[in-house]
């Protein structure tokens, strides 16, 4: 079963790259690609691994317009609410 969570987060990523070109186009796709991967896989991201993918989509925010970054900060808050519920730290 999908981690709903990530797979919103993904798709916000996916909408917001079709907005940007060049390194910034490459690292949302890559990113989307990756809570994709993380939403299907039999055992879900640890809290280290969201925590690096928060802070980078933290960065990305800064190298982008408005509109952008309120698709990124949607997905943040996606992968922050999935984060909520991993069990540890």
């Amino acid at each position: 079963m999908p981690r709903e969570e990530l797979v919103q987060a993904a798709e916000e990523l996916k909408h917001a790259s079709a907005d940007v070109s060049g390194d910034v186009k490459d690292r949302l796709e890559s990113q989307a690609e990756s809570l994709r991967n993380l939403a299907e896989a039999d055992h879900g991201p640890d809290h280290g691994r969201l925590d690096r993918i928060m802070h980078s989509l933290s960065e990305l925010e800064s190298d982008v317009d408005d509109e952008t970054a309120k698709r990124i900060e949607s997905a943040y808050d996606h992968v922050k609410a999935h984060r909520e519920t991993v069990s540890g730290v």
